[in-house]
Parts: structure tokens; C-alpha cells; sequence
């Protein structure tokens, strides 16, 4: 049998690779075309403090730049969290979305927006990320309580699959009777959300998305090897000094952060956490060391690459990215249930 960890040695790099080569596309086309020349130049004014840009130099130091790294995060997170999701249920076809994170999160986000001003709520720049974890964090948890059998205490894939279904339609009305008695520009806003956008990119969004993949993907490494414990089951990973309970809290945070947060800013970005676990395990294996370092690098590649898509087709006009990613997903969905037998 090879060494398991050479198998992970040939794929990061070309991941890496070609999440460069997808971002400068990423960042070369558009409804302007902005030359690699020109991005070159654009540092280097940077960098020289040098304010004398030219229109497609700004363009893309504040609008292409911040929407292309915005991208690459939003990417990670979905990804990872469908991957830590998948490994918490040891089932590949469980994904945030799936499980009402998503819903959750962008109905704590509305609720924020039509009546934050009425309720005086303001925590600063953090405040929209707040009401979306909270949002985030009770659909989530709602879905988990409200699918465990009463026999035995455990959710089964069907039940856990079923129920998300109902918390989804449940949260997504909530946002639909935000968006009822919302002013306009505030309906406008949700509507972006329910289609997923990144137009509304900024530095303050990257900022902030940023911090929150990068700290929670580093969490979520260090749980690995305990993810891959649990995968042989409940009973053996406590054998194996894992505390389940803990282990299962800790994900769920984690999971509920990076995409609550995302959400906040990008809207229901669908499919990507689904797409890329599996994607991934049929190059690799099913070593969650693996899925979470090299999936941060997939997720972003596959949401830049439907980025693109969504800017290109219709230009200069632009497809919301949930549209591109649904696309996508719902095949690939259809086909993993399919070949797990959850038709009757």
C-alpha cells in the first residue's frame, strides 16, 4: 500500500497553482478588461503611495482586487465547511446549506437590516456578522435537535436531510416577510442575498471574511485527526480519547462562523460545500487532514471559476453567482444521491 502521505504531496501545489492562474483571470476579465500590465502598475503606485491611477488602475485596486480576494474566501469557507459538516455526520452528501446554515444566516442578516434601526442595535462593523451567527447558529442547531430520533438520540442522514428541508423553508419565508415589509433598498438587499452576489465586494467585507476563514480554517486542522477518529465511529473515537460531544460543539462553531459570516456579506452561495469533499476524496481519499488544507484551495478555485462565469455571460450585465453554482450542484446532487441509494 503507498504512503498515505505522499498522496497529498502532488495535489497541493497543483491546486495552489491554479488558484493563481484562476485569480488573475479572475481579476483580468469583467465588464472592463484590465491588461496583466496594468495590474502590475497598479501595486506599484501602491506600494510608491502614488495617487495618479489611471480609471482601469482604480477599477482594479478598489473593485476587481477586493471582489477577486473576497472570492477566494468565501470559497474556502463553503468548502471547508462541507467538509467538516460531512465528516461531523460521516455522510458526503450533508453540506451547509443542506442543514439551514445558509437560511439561518441570511434571516438573521435581514432581520438586522429591516429592524436593526428600530431596535437601536448596533455592535460597529460587526454587527451585520453577529445577526448572522445568530441566525446561523439556531437554524443549525434546530435542524440537529429536531432530527434526532427519540429512541436512540441519534440523527440519521434522512431524517437530518428532511428536517433541513423544513428549517430552510421556515427561515427563507422569515426573509420573504422581511423582504414584504422592507423599504425598497432594503428589498433590493435581500433579494441579492436569497441569489447570492459579489458585487458589493469592499476591503471592509474582505477584512472581515478573511479574518474569520483563516482563523476558523485553522481551528478546524487542528480537529483533523479527531475527525478522522470519528469517522470509524462514536464509540471507537471515544476508545481513541476523543471527546465526541466537545468535538461535535467545536465544528458546529466553527462551521456556523465561517459561513454565517460569508453569508452576511455574499448572500446563499449554494453547493460548493457538497461539490468539493466529494470531488476531492475521489482524487485523495477521505483523510480529513487533507480534505480541509486542500479544499480551502478547491472551494476557492470552483467559486472564482463561477465568479467568472456569472460576470462573462451576460456582460456587461451580471448573473447572480447562486444561479452559476446551483447550476452546477444540482447535477452533482442528484447523481451522490443516486449512488447512495436515498431513492425509494
Amino acid at each position: 500500500m503507498a504512503n498515505p502521505g505522499k498522496r497529498f504531496v502532488g495535489t497541493f501545489p497543483v491546486l495552489l497553482l491554479l488558484l493563481l492562474a484562476v485569480t488573475l483571470l479572475s481579476m483580468c476579465f469583467g465588464a472592463v478588461h484590465i491588461t496583466p500590465g496594468e495590474i502590475f502598475s497598479s501595486f506599484a503606485k501602491w506600494i510608491h503611495h502614488d495617487d495618479n491611477m489611471t480609471l482601469n488602475e482604480r477599477i482594479f485596486m478598489e473593485i476587481r482586487l477586493p471582489r477577486s480576494l473576497l472570492c477566494l474566501f468565501v470559497g474556502a469557507s463553503l468548502a471547508v465547511g462541507g467538509v467538516l459538516l460531512q465528516a461531523l455526520f460521516r455522510n458526503p452528501i450533508v453540506e451547509p446549506g443542506l442543514v439551514g446554515t445558509s437560511s439561518g444566516a441570511a434571516f438573521g442578516a435581514a432581520l438586522y437590516f429591516v429592524l436593526g434601526a428600530v431596535f437601536k442595535v448596533n455592535a460597529g462593523e460587526w454587527t451585520l456578522p453577529i445577526a448572522a451567527f445568530a441566525g446561523g447558529m439556531l437554524s443549525t442547531a434546530l435542524v440537529f435537535l429536531l432530527s434526532q430520533s427519540r429512541q436512540t438520540g441519534k440523527s440519521s442522514i434522512v431524517g437530518l436531510l428532511l428536517t433541513g428541508i423544513a428549517i430552510n423553508a421556515l427561515f427563507m419565508s422569515g426573509v420573504g416577510f422581511l423582504s414584504y415589509i422592507a423599504r425598497d433598498p432594503q428589498a433590493r438587499s435581500i433579494t441579492f442575498w436569497n441569489l447570492g452576489t459579489l458585487s458589493g465586494a469592499n476591503w471592509h467585507s474582505v477584512l472581515i471574511i478573511g479574518t474569520a476563514t483563516i482563523v476558523c480554517i485553522t481551528i478546524a486542522g487542528r480537529y483533523a485527526r479527531h475527525l478522522n477518529a470519528l469517522m470509524i465511529g462514536e464509540e471507537e473515537a471515544r476508545y481513541l480519547g476523543v471527546n465526541v460531544k466537545r468535538l461535535r460543539l467545536v465544528i458546529l462553531l466553527v462551521n456556523v462562523a465561517m459561513i454565517a459570516i460569508a453569508t452576511a456579506f455574499v448572500g446563499v452561495i449554494s453547493f460548493i460545500g457538497l461539490i468539493v469533499p466529494h470531488l476531492l476524496r475521489m482524487v485523495d481519499g477521505s483523510d480529513n487532514r487533507f480534505l480541509i488544507r486542500n479544499g480551502a484551495l478547491a472551494g476557492a478555485i470552483l467559486l472564482s471559476i463561477a465568479d467568472l462565469s456569472a460576470r462573462l455571460l451576460l456582460r456587461p450585465a451580471e448573473l447572480p453567482i447562486g444561479i452559476v453554482t446551483s447550476i452546477i450542484g444540482v447535477p452533482v446532487f442528484i447523481i451522490l444521491l443516486r449512488r447512495k441509494n436515498y431513492f425509494f
